[in-house]
């Protein structure tokens, strides 16, 4: 339609102008859908694969024990010593962290590596409760009580694991609940092909 033909039919040009965003709308949301349900589960995209992991120093949570012993926290630096980490972040108000826990306390067996947990945005009397009940499957638990480490590994949501390299470096990142097929047909083979990378 030319200017001309608008001008004299302005009900037309209308039309056109309510009809053209929802065209685009809908083309868009069809490229969404099509990228969302492709492609591995739990896995998006993530700046920090293949890259050091972010500077932090996070607390251990208050009067956590195990065997007798303080848990403590961990920092950056503690995930350069040379060992493969798997590092969790869990909280104990997230369902799927319960749903998942069975499958980070098997992954404990493996004295191969270490697995870290990040309890994120929670109480510590609530952690503590909830690791009593569940168990605690981790060598050592950071408290990021105000979220701004989960941020800075470009966290999405409870629960969250990231593999790392025992120079640093992440791997690979599973975004969601760890179900014992995702155990078995991805994240111990990520685990497998790390340990020999380092």
């Amino acid at each position: 339609m030319n200017a001309e033909d608008r001008a004299s039919n302005p009900a037309g040009a209308t039309r056109w102008l309510t009809i053209l965003p929802v065209a685009i709308f809908a083309a868009l949301g069809t490229v969404f859908a099509f990228q969302l349900f492709t492609g591995e589960p739990g896995k998006l995209p993530s700046a920090l694969i293949l890259k050091p992991v972010p500077k932090f120093t996070l607390p251990q949570i208050d009067n956590l024990a195990a065997g007798g012993k303080p848990v403590p926290g961990f920092s950056d630096a503690d995930l350069k010593a040379g060992k493969v980490t798997v590092v969790n972040f869990f909280a104990s108000w997230c369902p799927p962290c319960r749903e998942e826990h069975p499958q980070l306390l098997d992954l404990a067996k493996d004295e191969r590596i270490r697995l870290y947990g990040v309890n994120y945005k929670d109480e510590p009397d609530n952690a503590r409760r909830f690791l009593a009940g569940f168990g605690n499957p981790f060598a050592a638990i950071g408290a990021d009580r105000s979220g701004t480490v989960a941020i800075d590994w470009g966290f999405y949501g409870a629960p969250e694991t990231f593999i790392v390299k025992g120079d640093g470096t992440i791997v690979y990142k599973q975004i969601g609940a760890i179900t014992p097929q995702i155990l078995d047909k991805i994240i111990r083979p990520k685990i497998e092909a790390a340990l020999k990378a380092d």
